[in-house]
C-alpha cells in the first residue's frame, strides 16, 4: 500500500518555514505531504486527509467580525481552505487544524472568533513563542485526551485570535489557565481536531507527535475506503 496522501494548506512564500516543519513531522509518521496554496490546482479527491495549517488571520467577514486594517489577512487562502474543508467534511476525510486551522474549522462550521484575545483575556500573558510555555488542560475522555494520553500538557503560543462561539457539532476539549479555548473536536464522527498551538514545532514531545500518528492511521483507513469504492 502506498503512503496516504495528506494535503497541508499554507501561505506561499511567507509560509515556507511552517511548511518545512510540517513536512518533517509527516515524514516521520509515513505520510506523503501535499502542499496546498492559493493558485495551485490540486484534485481534492486524491487526498486521504487534510491539515489546515497556521498563518495569517482569518478574514472577519467569515465569522461576523469587524475588519481591522491592522491585521494581515489572505482572502485567497481563506477561499482555498473553505473549499477543501467543505469537501473534507462532506467526504469524511480526517482533518487536523493547527492554530489558524482550528479557527478556520470553527468558522466554516458557523462559529465565531475573538479577534484579539488580549481584549477578552486581559490577564493572560502576551506569549508569542515556539517554546512550550503555556499549560493546557484536556477534557478527560475526549479524542484529544486519548491521542495525547495526558491530562495537561505544555504547548507553544503564536496566536492573537481564538475560538469564541462554537461551530455546529464541535466541542471544546482543552483550555489554558485563563479559560481560553485551546482545542476543539467533533465527537462521534470522523477524525476532526483543531489545536490552537503548533505541534510541528514540538519535535521532541512524543505526546504532541502522536497527533500526526493518529492522523496517519485515520488517513490509511480513508485510503482503503477510497480504493474499495474505486474497485467496486
Amino acid at each position: 500500500m502506498s503512503k496516504p496522501r495528506v494535503g497541508i494548506t499554507t501561505t506561499l512564500g511567507r509560509g515556507r518555514w511552517l511548511w518545512w516543519f510540517m513536512r518533517l513531522a509527516l515524514w516521520r509518521v509515513g505520510i506523503e505531504p501535499v502542499r496546498l496554496y492559493a493558485g495551485r490546482d490540486y484534485p481534492i479527491d486524491r487526498l486521504d486527509g487534510l491539515i489546515v495549517g497556521g498563518g495569517d488571520d482569518i478574514s472577519p467577514t467569515l465569522y461576523e467580525g469587524e475588519i481591522d486594517p491592522a491585521i494581515r489577512i489572505d482572502p485567497e487562502r481563506d477561499a482555498l481552505e473553505m473549499s477543501f474543508l467543505q469537501h473534507a467534511l462532506a467526504e469524511d476525510l480526517p482533518v487536523l487544524g493547527i492554530c489558524r486551522g482550528a479557527q478556520m474549522i470553527n468558522a466554516v462550521l458557523g462559529g465565531t472568533l475573538h479577534e484579539d484575545i488580549h481584549e477578552v483575556y486581559a490577564e493572560a500573558p502576551r506569549l508569542r513563542t515556539v517554546l512550550p510555555k503555556k499549560t493546557v488542560t484536556i477534557v478527560p475522555g475526549s479524542t484529544l485526551h486519548r491521542v495525547l494520553r495526558e491530562k495537561t500538557c505544555r504547548v507553544n503560543a503564536l496566536h492573537h485570535q481564538s475560538v469564541d462561539r462554537l461551530g455546529k457539532g464541535l466541542e471544546v476539549v482543552a483550555r489554558d489557565d485563563h479559560g481560553m479555548v485551546q482545542a476543539i473536536e467533533r465527537p462521534g464522527g470522523p477524525y476532526l481536531i483543531g489545536v490552537q498551538w503548533h505541534p510541528e514545532f514540538l519535535v521532541f514531545d512524543r505526546a504532541q507527535q502522536r497527533l500526526f500518528g493518529h492522523l496517519v492511521r485515520a488517513a490509511k483507513t480513508r485510503q482503503q475506503v477510497r480504493r474499495r469504492a474505486k474497485a467496486a
